[in-house]
Formats: structure tokens, sequence, C-alpha cells
């Protein structure tokens, strides 16, 4: 839909001082229903923080400026505040990043994608559902804007005021469509995790060169090399406070780690590297490599943790949560739904260690709610008894299973 389309909105109010901020705070008091969401600068800064705070509440849209000195700490009452319902799309990065950079704690959170997710929405990101729903075709193109400079234009106020605006009267729609089909209940369990979440602190893991597209291409000495130059772009990324793909990209990362150059000639070769670049680290890069050779080979490739909190199961926990696994995808699509929503990722590994008999036993496991329980409790039961039967009758053999899964990247 045309920008000609939209609707007569008045302007957005900007939050940049103490007295606009305490205004604001008494308006949010008096209201039940605040739309939430925030900008950040993750593309241009080392560690990310907060550059802009969006907030919606009574068809009024406010941007709050966190880096214009503001104290920003009464927010944390409202946040906090479980009568008032704050709705977020997609809210687990902006719960984060609040609670990591203000300390903020949550409660009475609606998350509108999580409802769109759960009513089996086959694009559920906000672009996709504010069309369908209100025939608004949002513009994106300040998704990857620089939040942390200032001035803020005129296209990052219009983009900005846009992520909160029709939360509210989405959430109105859902809620019905919700309650209606039965799945409020779900919509209501992952918003209590969702409140529940800690922010983890970021470490940077050497070894973590092995993810790169490639690396477990590369012989042992080029692997070195790798792990090195990964080491080296990190340094220089938190030195100059930018990301770390601003600094070098990776498959110039690893198309040096393969060349292996030992001089600037034969650096300013490699492909994907430009001269420019080559020439400004290209001493670093060189001093990388040669300190890959006096390390020696890498023999073998690392094992990172893999993404799904399994690397500390059993070879026999691992087989079951396979198996868990495999009846989560079938239940989603019977039910129509995202697999996060029948269990998420958490407790699929606590039943895998945990390996419950009963009912009782399977409501103690951390992070399976309720109705969770009620809905599929028998199901899961079914397939931890038959995981429990080819066990016993030596009908498993999870260390061929175990090499499958590590086989592969990352």
């Amino acid at each position: 839909m045309s920008a000609a389309k939209r609707p007569n909105l008045p302007p957005p109010v900007l939050v940049e001082d103490g007295a606009g901020l305490q205004q604001l705070i008494q308006t949010l008091r008096k209201s039940d229903l605040i739309a939430v969401d925030t900008e950040a600068d993750s593309f241009y800064r080392y560690r990310e923080s907060v550059c802009l705070i969006q907030i919606t509440v009574d068809e009024q849209d406010f941007l709050i400026d966190p880096l214009a000195r503001l104290d920003i700490a009464p927010l944390g009452e409202i946040f906090a505040d479980a009568s008032k319902t704050k709705v977020f799309h997609d809210g687990e990065y902006d719960v984060l990043i609040l609670k990591g950079d203000f300390d903020f704690r949550f409660a009475g959170l609606f998350d509108t994608r999580i409802a769109a997710a759960a009513l089996g929405f086959e694009s559920p990101g906000l672009a996709s559902v504010v069309k369908e729903r209100f025939g608004v075709e949002l513009d994106k193109s300040q998704q990857r804007s620089n939040w942390s400079k200032r001035p803020l234009t005129e296209s990052q106020i219009a983009y900005a005021r846009e992520d909160t605006r029709y939360l509210i009267p989405l959430m109105h729609q859902l809620q019905d469509e919700l309650e209606e089909r039965g799945r409020a209940v779900i919509v209501e369990g992952e918003c209590r995790r969702l409140e529940s979440l800690e922010p983890m602190a970021r470490t940077f893991n050497p070894d973590d060169f092995i993810r790169l597209k490639g690396a477990r291409a590369l012989s042992p000495h080029q692997m070195s090399a790798l792990r090195e130059l990964f080491i080296l772009r990190d340094d220089m990324a938190r030195a100059r406070d930018v990301p770390p793909f601003k600094v070098l990209g990776n498959h110039a990362l690893v198309a040096i780690a393969e060349a292996r150059p030992r001089s600037m000639r034969r650096l300013e070769q490699v492909d994907g590297l430009s001269p420019k670049v080559a020439k400004r680290l290209g001493s670093a890069l060189l001093d990388a490599v040669r300190g890959a050779e006096e390390k020696g080979p890498i023999r073998s490739a690392p094992r990172p943790p893999n993404r799904d909190g399994t690397s500390h199961l059993s070879e026999v926990q691992v087989e079951l949560h396979d198996r868990l696994k495999t009846w989560r995808k079938d239940r989603a699509k019977s039910e129509g739904i995202d697999s996060s929503l029948v269990l998420n990722r958490h407790a699929l590994v606590r039943l895998a260690e945990t390996r419950p008999g009963d009912l009782d036993a399977l409501a103690g496991v951390e992070g399976v709610l309720a109705w969770q329980v009620d809905l599929f409790g028998r199901e899961l039961l079914d397939v931890v008894g038959r995981f429990e039967r080819d066990l016993a009758a030596g009908r498993i053999s999870p260390k061929a299973r175990r090499r499958r899964r590590s086989g592969g990247g990352g």
C-alpha cells in the first residue's frame, strides 16, 4: 500500500528531556495498554545498546531517546506492573536488551508475534501481519539504520513510530481469535516465559571459527591460520567498537586462511580482499598467519557447543532428544503451529535428561507448562516409554547416532 493510502497520523512525540519523560510516565500510569518496541545499534557497535524506545499509548506515539542523557529508570515501574499490558511483537530481543542495559523487570507482556504464530500464520513477521490485517505496508528501509547517530532523520522517525502504532488493535484482533480456537493458553505460557528470560553475557570463543562457512574443508595448517585470524578480527572489532563483520567479512577471512600469504603482494591477491583493506590491515593479518605457523596445525577440528543445547547430553539422552524432537515436529504440523510453541527447545533438553515416567514427574520438569501436560502429556510419556523399552531390549545404538549428529557443520 502506498504512503498516500496510510491513515493521517498525528506526529510522534520525541522525548528528549526529563520534563517530557515525566509527562509520559504520568500518561502511562493512567493507561492499561501500552505498545513497546526498541531500536539498537547492533550493526554498528561491538556491544549493541538501546538507542530508541518506541511507545504507543492512547493513540499517541512516543519516541524516547536514551542517548539524550535521560534517566529512564522510571519506565521500570511501568514494565514491571502486571496490571498494565505491554504489547510487543517478537519481543525477545527487546526484553533481553532492556534488561541488559537498564536492569528492567517485566510482567504483563503480550507478544503479537507469538499470538500470530499460535494461530498458524505462515508469515508472523510484523510487516506481513500489519499488511494482512490493516492493509498498510510498513516501510522497512531503516531496519539496518544507524540508530546511535543524532539527530534522527525524518525517515527514521517515521519508521520507528510504525513499529508500535498497530500493535494494540492487532492484539485485540488476535486475542479474540485465540479464545475462539482455544489457543490463548499457549500465548499466555510463552509470554510468561518471555518475561523470565535473562540476558547472557556475551563471550568470545576462539573455537567458533569452525562455524564459518568453509572452515571444516580447510587443511590442519589452514585451520590454524583461520583461528588466529578469527581472534585478530575480534580484537580489532572490540578496539574499534564495531561488529566483527565491519572489520573483515567471513568470506575474506576464510580466503586468507586458505591462501596463508607470506607477503603483502600475495595478500593483495586474495579473493574478496580489497586493496584498501589489505593495505590497512595487511601487517596484522600477515602476523596472524605467521603466528599460526609457529603454533602448528590443528589436527582435530574443535566442537563448539551445539546451538540446540544438547552438547552436555549423553549418547543415550541424545537419542531420546531426537525422538522427542521428531514427535514435536509432527505434533506442530498437526496443530498448524510452530514447533517451539508445542514445546520449547530448553524443555525438550530437560525431558531428555530427566526421562519422566509419569504425569507428576512430567509436570515437575522445568519449562513444561500445565497446558502442555494436559494436552500432550500422554503422548510425551509414550515417546519416553517406547525409548526405555527399546533401550532395555538393546535396540538403540546411540554411538552411531551421535557420530551422525556431530559429523556436519556446527
